[in-house]
């Protein structure tokens, strides 16, 4: 670092990757705000409920994203159910990325192997529920 250059150039520069991820995630849930995805086939199809007619646990992750940005939460909840718990996971992994970048710490994600087992196996639970004839939890 040159005597001219500043430390929070430095930091912001950085802090690039992360800050360009965020602009990228910022322009993607712009575009479902925009182009809503509730229409069918405005987005394309889900390559796996093509070929097989069954629902990934992402199925409805589109209209869950493009409802949190019409602000109906309730109606994201009901278009896939794990938008909240993985937006929250995204959001601490994004965050630890810029605080390695720029000189903060972040706690990392817990490292028990019993707790994400637990939450594989509470994902194709939920992923098997959602495919039963008749259920709710269907985007």
């Amino acid at each position: 670092m040159t005597a001219t250059t500043s430390p929070a150039r430095w930091s912001l520069r950085a802090a690039a990757g992360p800050l360009a991820t965020a602009a990228a995630v910022g322009a993607t849930a712009l575009a479902l705000h925009l182009r809503d995805p509730h229409q069918q086939g405005s987005w394309g199809v889900c390559p796996l409920y093509a070929v097989t007619g069954l629902y990934c646990p992402g199925c409805g992750g589109l209209r869950a994203i493009n409802d949190i940005t019409n602000g109906s939460f309730g109606a994201a909840l009901g278009s896939n159910a794990l938008v909240y718990p993985a937006a929250a996971i995204v959001v601490w992994l994004w965050i630890g990325w810029l605080g390695r970048k720029v000189g903060f710490r972040v706690p990392s994600l817990p490292t028990n192997t019993y707790l994400w087992v637990t939450v594989g196996v509470l994902i194709a639970v939920w992923t098997v529920a959602r495919n039963l004839p008749g259920s709710p939890l269907a985007p």
